[in-house]
């Protein structure tokens, strides 16, 4: 594992990441917990995302990655299933069966774009502005009262390499997912000279998506990196920051009240 205090230069190797059949036998999932109880369940629905079939994986998404996810909180379990999503991203199993003709009834379920937005809203939950803002309600000691939330920042390096091929993936909607779900990883201290490449990606993204989420992210990424986005944005773009300006100064005057993270 690369040391935790240097900086990835973009052409190191990347940090080890271990295969995902030794990160499934080698985890004691029952002994952790989740929202619902523990994770004993989990084994047998992540072994299902690599089933040929689509629709077997998509019901196994919602089995083991709505089962670590509830009030934006990382849990114990969304660790070790978030290092066995990363290690699964490549696995041709994760596109099988997804690209039907448009005459085939099937219906497609896109598990590796499925896979990659879950790493991108788990990391939004453990990004710097959610541990600021426990801060502000819990003092400093926010994360060492958060210590799975502290286990997945820690790992952002060798989930964000996991994701960062698929930043140049032939299918849009992955590469646009694996756009967003980098940028929060990336807030990383060790993968500050990836964010130039991010850059470029988001400002890729802005010029062909209309994804109201995707395009906010990559908007607020390049703003927060101190790149100018007044001739990126759109008229909805423009729109929803507007909106959300107003939605701030409400929150400022006291008419609504911030919750802490949960």
């Amino acid at each position: 594992m690369t040391n935790r205090g240097s900086r990835i230069a973009e052409n190191s190797p990347p940090p080890e990441l271990s295969h995902f059949q030794e990160l499934l036998d080698e985890t004691d999932w029952a002994s952790l917990a989740t929202p619902y109880g523990t994770g004993e369940s989990l084994p047998a629905a992540l072994t299902r995302l690599l089933d040929l079939d689509p629709a077997v994986r998509a019901a196994a998404a919602k089995d083991a990655l709505d089962e670590v996810t509830h009030q934006n909180s990382i849990y114990e379990a969304t660790v070790p299933v978030a290092l066995y999503v990363a290690a699964i991203l490549n696995h041709p199993a994760t596109a099988a069966g997804e690209h039907a003709h448009e005459a085939d009834a099937q219906p497609r379920h896109p598990t590796r774009e499925r896979l990659l937005d879950w790493l991108g809203y788990t990391a939004y939950d453990a990004d710097d502005e959610t541990v600021a803002i426990g801060e502000r309600h819990f003092d400093d000691g926010f994360l060492d009262a958060c210590p799975d939330m502290r286990a997945f920042r820690d790992l952002r390096p060798v989930i964000y390499f996991a994701v960062q091929p698929f930043l140049t993936s032939d299918d849009a909607k992955v590469r646009d997912a694996a756009l967003i779900a980098a940028i929060p990883l990336a807030e990383h201290h060790a993968l500050t000279e990836h964010r130039k490449g991010l850059a470029d990606h988001a400002r890729r993204l802005l010029s062909t998506s209309t994804d109201r989420y995707r395009r906010d992210r990559a908007l607020d990424a390049l703003n927060a990196w101190g790149h100018d986005t007044s001739t990126l944005e759109n008229a909805s773009d423009i729109a929803a920051r507007e909106l959300r300006t107003r939605m701030e100064d409400l929150w400022g005057t006291g008419d609504c009240v911030e919750d802490p993270p949960f």
